[in-house]
């Protein structure tokens, strides 16, 4: 029988390199792999059918899996996890000198279902107390004009969100003091360029250590996703995919640990590896549903929590068994 030739939208990340390269490569497949730097771009594709294999957002695969739209299954390979206590941003003169002080004010978001967001709401809720229940979100793009959604998401519990009409972005109006605070995926263009913005968490790195170490929480942001009816009509799908990122990520693990020229343009990059291996104890970036379920489970409970789903459906029904 002859491989399945499958179309794949993937960031171009280091972990998924050896898959665009061809230096790994999935049995019985062989990958068309369109690299696009662009997720949105990526996520919106795959919802119109574009693709058989994409990366997807974590918070936007949850929801259609909670409101029974089974068009994806999810493989529990996590090719975008970022640490976020280093993407709050407010206005000095707000008067918000903690976490605690964002209580009640009004907030910018480029979408209130955006996965980061959901993370930074979590640990805020979980970690710090906040009461974000006064909270007066307003939702436009970061930077440049235009909003990231058009449309305000449909939630299960009562939110006040503000679809900004002006076009402006939430980084100028950041600065001129009309939000008191930006959360999300992006820095503001206004950080460092205008003096009234500044980090809620100016130590965010050893503020995210101290979170690992307590939680073992690293946020997930995109997983894989492939078309329901290609796992049900070809079941080795999944495991063959899953092994295959297995193998590319372990690749990419080992060029980055090459002493003898970098892999990246980083000149202490072994000693941001070794503060790694420290915090983390062995692999920073598992795959599989068993090493990553204190924090799906987190995100799930957030997204419960924080309206975006009625009731949590079980992490197998997120990601297939593997």
């Amino acid at each position: 029988m002859s491989d399945l030739r499958l179309s794949f939208a993937c960031g171009l990340y280091d972990r998924v390199l050896p898959l665009y390269r061809g230096e790994v490569k999935p049995e019985g497949v062989v990958l068309d792999f369109a690299a696009i730097d662009d997720p949105r771009q990526v996520f919106d594709r795959m919802g119109k059918g574009e693709f058989d294999i994409a990366e997807m957002s974590s918070s936007e695969h949850v929801v259609r899996i909670a409101t029974k739209d089974h068009r994806f299954v999810g493989l529990p390979v996590f090719v975008s996890r970022v640490f976020r206590h280093g993407f709050i941003f407010v206005n000095r003169r707000a008067g918000i000198a903690s976490p605690k002080d964002l209580a009640g004010k009004r907030i910018g978001v480029s979408a209130y279902t955006q996965t980061a967001a959901v993370f930074i709401r979590g640990f805020l809720q979980h970690d710090d107390e906040v009461d974000l229940s006064g909270v007066r979100w307003v939702q436009a793009a970061m930077n440049g004009a235009g909003g990231s959604h058009p449309r305000l998401p449909k939630l299960s519990k009562p939110v006040t969100i503000e679809l900004d009409a002006t076009g402006r972005s939430l980084s100028d109006m950041l600065a001129a003091g009309e939000i008191d605070a930006t959360l999300g995926a992006l820095i503001p263009e206004s950080f460092g360029q205008h003096p009234d913005v500044k980090r809620l968490l100016p130590n965010f790195r050893a503020a995210e250590q101290a979170y690992f170490r307590r939680t073992r929480i690293f946020p997930i942001m995109h997983l894989i996703v492939m078309r329901r009816e290609l796992h049900e009509r070809h079941p080795f799908l999944a495991r063959s995919l899953y092994a295959a990122f297995s193998r590319a990520k372990d690749l990419a693990v080992a060029r980055m640990r090459e002493t003898g020229a970098l892999v990246y343009m980083l000149p202490w990059l072994a000693d941001h590896i070794r503060e790694t291996d420290e915090v983390f104890g062995g692999d920073a970036w598992p795959y599989g549903i068993e090493a990553n379920r204190t924090t799906l489970t987190a995100l799930l409970t957030y997204m419960e929590e924080q309206g975006l789903i009625a009731a949590a459906p079980l992490l197998e029904e997120i990601c297939v068994p593997v």
